[in-house]
């Protein structure tokens, strides 16, 4: 191999080099076949733990120390010596949470995840130019940013915090004594999460090594229902079936994404050729299309590490309407909420369901003033620095006020028959559609220029409508029922 070719495959990944020849084959890049890989054993792995690893003929210590093992082999695999990044962010950070003061280890954690993540995307701007490569180590370290900040303010909630003063899910969450070495680099380099995620919360996955999880969920749905449900008296529920068919909806996504989503280029919706002879209807129909063909590649990754976790054992939320059990717990997408969502909220409220609820537990539930917009900014530079994001953000935030404000003034309107009812949900689903695929063009452009030639190109047409409805309409709206209330008694006053 000479000097040319070494370079090339430097290019197309950090980590190992020994699948490059099945990337030539299959026509993918190389990065993403090495993480497609790792995930593949990783899900076998899952099964092995499961069955032969199980807590009941091994220690937690030998199931935390199995978990890190493999994790730190996949991501060095993946990303070769940028690997260490991890490393050194999570042993800081652990110094932090040993060495802090109970009162402060939140805020210090916050400041040093963060602002080494922040440090890591800079550099991979300037290294990578733009995301040449889709996978890279700010993956893992996004990750675990979340988990070392949530963590640290469940310690902060356990052991520092009065009860009272904690919200019921803080109260619940809580943790109450400091983490091991061990159990810290397990709970935040375990092969399970490592690569994609999803972040889960640190009592949960302790539960699961221990061998607790499964009966704990089950039994709260017991203890919460008048009668008994008999899940204490079952073998551990198996999740095979969960597995399959989240191993199916992998497949589709793959499907579509080699039929759908490589004829759809999300840059093509700023080629100059494009934008001077389409007309405006026809570059907002390429638009909803390229952007829902861009997400299947998110439903993969994120549907197959829900199964990587339930093959073993882990992710049991409870049961279902039908007495069945739901492996959905730490579930990161909700696939047909969002194609069917009718708000912006109910999208957002689906989509990386994970960071949502991190962004909520460490933003804003604790935030005194602008809750909101400090949750977009937090979330904006979670994601990285690229430009596009932050126009992301910043626009999503008049557009969450705007449809508060349009649901609040017009949706009772429409309840008074299921003829309206319908045609309302169908309106709004178009609106939200629309409104999602605008907001995130710049999510997936990036940078600036492509970012204000794709909204130039759209004439600005979400942010006016957002800003003038913000504008024009009540903030608080009264309704039909509190007009005739209101009316009842002002004649009532009369008569008097």
């Amino acid at each position: 191999m000479d000097k040319k070719d070494n370079t090339d495959i430097a290019f197309k990944t950090t980590g190992c080099t020994w699948l490059s020849s099945v990337s030539d084959q299959v026509g993918v890049p190389l990065d993403q076949v090495n993480f497609i890989a790792c995930q593949v054993f990783g899900l076998a792995v899952a099964f092995w733990f499961r069955l032969c690893l199980n807590p009941q003929r091994n220690t937690p210590e030998v199931r935390h120390a199995v978990a890190t093992i493999i994790g730190a082999s996949f991501i060095t695999f993946c990303f070769g010596w940028y690997a260490i990044h991890v490393f050194i962010l999570v042993l800081a950070c652990y110094g932090i949470m040993i060495k802090s003061n109970v009162n402060s280890v939140h805020r210090y954690t916050m400041i040093a995840s963060v602002g080494y993540l922040t440090v890591c995307q800079v550099s991979r701007v300037f290294i990578f130019d733009y995301g040449i490569l889709s996978t890279d180590f700010s993956g893992p370290l996004m990750i675990i940013t979340q988990k070392i900040t949530t963590l640290a303010f469940q310690v902060h909630d356990g052991m520092c915090r009065k009860q009272e003063e904690l919200k019921d899910d803080q109260r619940r969450l809580a943790v109450h004594s400091k983490p091991s070495l061990l159990e810290y680099l397990s709970y935040n380099i375990n092969f399970l999460s490592i690569l994609v995620g999803p972040c889960s919360i640190y009592k949960d996955y302790i539960e699961f090594i221990k061998g607790q999880h499964v009966q704990h969920r089950l039994k709260r749905v017991k203890d919460s229902s008048s009668q008994q449900n008999g899940w204490d008296k079952v073998p551990e529920p198996s999740p095979v079936r969960a597995v399959i068919n989240k191993l199916l909806v992998c497949a589709c996504c793959l499907l579509w994404f080699f039929i759908i989503t490589k004829a759809f280029p999300i840059t093509y919706n700023v080629d100059p050729q494009f934008i001077s002879e389409a007309s405006f209807i026809t570059r907002l129909a390429y638009a909803l299309i390229s952007v829902q063909a861009a997400r299947p590649k998110f439903y993969f990754a994120w549907t197959l590490a829900d199964a990587i976790h339930n093959a073993a054992g882990y992710g049991v939320s409870g049961v279902n309407e039908r007495g069945e059990v739901s492996w959905d717990l730490i579930s990161n997408v909700r696939i047909w909420e969002i194609e069917t969502a009718t708000s912006f909220k109910s999208f957002i409220d689906s989509w990386n369901i994970q960071t949502a609820l991190w962004l909520k537990s460490v933003c804003y539930d604790r935030a005194p003033y602008y809750r909101m917009p400090l949750t977009f900014v937090l979330s904006a530079i979670w994601h990285g620095v690229y430009p596009g994001y932050y126009f992301t953000f910043i626009t999503a935030i008049p557009i969450t006020l705007a449809a508060r404000s349009v649901r609040r003034n017009f949706r009772e309107y429409f309840l008074s028959s299921p003829l309206l009812k319908i045609c309302y949900d169908v309106v709004t689903w178009a609106a939200t559609q629309l409104t999602v695929c605008y907001t995130v063009m710049p999510f997936l452009l990036l940078a600036v220029e492509p970012t204000m030639q794709y909204y130039r190109s759209m004439y600005f047409h979400v942010h006016v409508i957002s800003i003038l409805t913000l504008i024009l309409l009540p903030s608080k709206p009264s309704s039909f029922k509190s007009e005739i209330q209101a009316l009842h008694s002002n004649n009532n006053v009369k008569e008097d």
